[in-house]
């Protein structure tokens, strides 16, 4: 319920708040000198923005809190709620942990910036792992994110459908860096994609041949205390210059995919889902076959070395369901599962191939395509379509 405020400038809001989060804001806001309304005002309007999940925060004996909003405020708030399936005090207590989390106390070390990491992944290989992380890369690139897209997979197939030459054996590269030889900066083997709609925002770290012999290099370097941290260790240096680094994985689950797994897996003061795997799949038997192999490995490692690696998503690519009952059956099965969700469906179309076949970028190529789309949909960057 709203009552105009004296100045006509604000409506007043009958809510809800869990004490401690309220005397929190309360603090924080005297600490910098910003008024109460402000706060909560930026915290609605920035949770808004940002339609990535969050954590639930525990609002059990919420007591009253009436802020004043700006006209029309509360009701976009409210039916955004609506659309996110939370509770308006859930809603505002998660915009005001947000606006606390942006504005540290005076004097306090303020949190590092951390890229978000999609790490596109599955041992089944020919389920469109290269251009799903392609696709998706290029959408947040569109979209106003400087972003970094790792040929992770010595077949090089990324580079190559890019029109990038893969580094010869023997050269500084991806691999030599995570075999602690690099000799020069990564930023240095960095290509800039082209096109209008990247902005030169996009930038591509080409494959190498060594990766072929990745898993035994880590494996028999005595320099290398924790294999899984050597993906980290490599990319590190470049992550203050990008927003997202999106890693195209080998079709394996050895050494090298236990790299890349840990590389995505959840940072300290990290949200949930902004990082984590995104794997690509079939509407087919031996697809849910591996991909039953690869959440067993996920599951291992996390285990093995205390992590938390957040499942993004399922792409159900190359999708036919002209193919009759198999097809149908198994996407049914796939959107079955829930956890993780299936993001989206992406049928077997023309644009895909003729971008490759030309060497270009699909959203380049053929930005108004249902493929194109369907990558936004994945980067949750559909609204920069338009």
């Amino acid at each position: 319920m709203a009552s105009p405020y004296p100045d006509g400038d604000r409506e007043k809001v009958a809510s809800k708040l869990p004490s401690a989060l309220r005397q929190e804001l309360k603090v924080r806001a005297a600490e910098l000198g910003i008024n109460i309304q402000d706060a909560v005002t930026t915290g609605i309007t920035d949770w808004q923005a940002d339609d990535s999940p969050l954590a639930p925060i525990d609002t059990s004996g919420a007591e009253s809190f009436s802020p004043w909003l700006p006209p029309g405020l509360y009701e976009s708030f409210k039916a955004t709620c609506t659309t996110r399936g939370v509770s308006y005090t859930q809603g505002l207590a998660q915009s005001v942990r947000r606006w606390l989390d942006a504005n540290p106390a005076a004097g306090a070390q303020p949190l590092a910036r951390i890229p978000e990491r999609k790490v596109v992944c599955n041992q089944k290989g020919g389920v469109g792992k290269t251009a799903v992380a392609a696709g998706v890369a290029q959408a947040y690139a569109e979209a106003g994110k400087r972003v970094l897209l790792v040929d992770y997979d010595p077949q090089g197939h990324l580079s190559e459908q890019l029109g990038i030459e893969p580094i010869p054996p023997g050269l500084d590269s991806l691999v030599a860096h995570m075999c602690a030889e690099g000799k020069a900066d990564l930023r240095d083997l960095l290509v800039v994609i082209e096109g209008e709609r990247f902005g030169g925002r996009l930038h591509v770290l080409p494959a190498c041949f060594d990766g072929f012999l990745l898993d035994a290099k880590i494996a028999t370097n005595i320099r290398i205390r924790r294999r899984e941290i050597t993906l980290e260790q490599a990319l590190e240096p470049l992550e203050d210059d990008f927003d997202v680094i999106v890693i195209d994985c080998p079709p394996s689950l050895g050494i090298a995919m236990d790299a890349a797994i840990y590389y995505g897996r959840r940072r300290k003061n990290e949200r949930p889902k902004k990082s984590g795997v995104l794997i690509p799949v079939l509407a087919e038997d031996s697809s849910a076959t591996a991909y039953v192999m690869l959440a067993d490995q996920i599951e291992s490692l996390a285990e093995d070395v205390d992590i938390d690696v957040d499942y993004l998503g399922l792409v159900v690519n190359l999708y036919d369901g002209r193919r009759g009952y198999v097809a149908t059956s198994s996407l049914e099965q796939w959107q079955q599962i829930g956890d993780p969700p299936v993001l989206a469906i992406i049928s077997d179309l023309k644009e895909q191939r003729e971008a490759v076949r030309k060497r270009r970028a699909l959203l380049d190529y053929a930005p108004q395509s249902d493929q194109a789309e369907a990558m936004r949909k994945i980067a949750g960057t559909a609204k920069a379509a338009s």
